[in-house]
């Protein structure tokens, strides 16, 4: 739409190609809506890879000071808890915040928004370490077949992997039988492991992926009918 590609015209603007980026992003600019500020970010966050966050003016009646943001980010940067970190330093700063952590919102007042960017910036600055940085992804290499189980993934699930220790990624190629956007913001998979069927799904991205392809992934589970099984929480993917 017209509206995304303004809005990144004004990043293109913001930075030089030539330029590291900051470690992280946030955009505001009166002229965007609320509607478009998470396709934005996403489109930002693959070009510059780093945490974005694109805010728009409220459209609620008498809330127009206000600022809702919609943020994308990259492996190894837990947005959700990092917005949880900005809220415990800087009381008052985020009036309401949620998400996971490849994509969350949150409400600001627009007086706030500068603190807010330093504030988000300076977890980036101690989370990411260079490799990060560069898209590379860590990952704990292949995923045994045998290890392919429902009882697994919930084990791993219920182990706490904080920022610092991070939950196990796997990578592997693996081949896209089919995909569809839900939402308007995410890659549902029907994917081929090994020979086996499994599902997969890819918040923030929009961008189909090629039939093959090699992905970073963590292992989760959901229940159909009863019976528990393995989804792949996708990450990332090689070039």
């Amino acid at each position: 739409s017209g509206m995304r590609e303004q809005a990144m015209e004004i990043v293109d603007s913001m930075f030089d190609a030539s330029e590291e980026p900051p470690p992280a992003i946030c955009v505001f600019d009166p002229d965007f809506h609320e509607g478009v500020v998470g396709i934005v970010a996403g489109r930002i966050k693959d070009k510059l890879h780093r945490p974005t966050f694109v805010f728009a003016a409220s459209q609620a009646a008498g809330k127009e000071h206000e600022l809702k943001g919609s943020g994308r980010s990259i492996p190894g940067f837990h947005l959700r808890d990092a917005l949880d970190l900005v809220a415990k330093r800087h009381p008052g700063v985020l009036l309401r915040f949620g998400g996971h952590a490849m994509a969350a919102g949150c409400t600001i007042d627009e007086e706030h928004l500068d603190t807010f960017e330093n504030a988000l910036s300076q977890v980036a600055q101690e989370w990411l370490d260079a490799a990060t940085l560069l898209r590379r992804l860590h990952t704990d290499g292949p995923l045994a077949p045998e290890y392919r189980r429902a009882d697994l993934a919930d084990t791993l699930q219920q182990v706490v992997w904080g920022q610092g220790f991070a939950a196990p990624v796997f990578s592997e190629e693996v081949e896209v039988v089919s995909q569809r956007l839900v939402g308007e913001k995410h890659l549902q998979l029907k994917l081929k492991h090994q020979g086996q069927p499994v599902d997969g799904i890819w918040f923030g991205r929009t961008e189909p992926l090629p039939a093959r392809v090699t992905l970073a992934f963590r292992l989760e589970t959901d229940e159909w009918q009863g019976v528990k099984r393995v989804r792949f929480l996708v990450e990332g993917a090689g070039d």
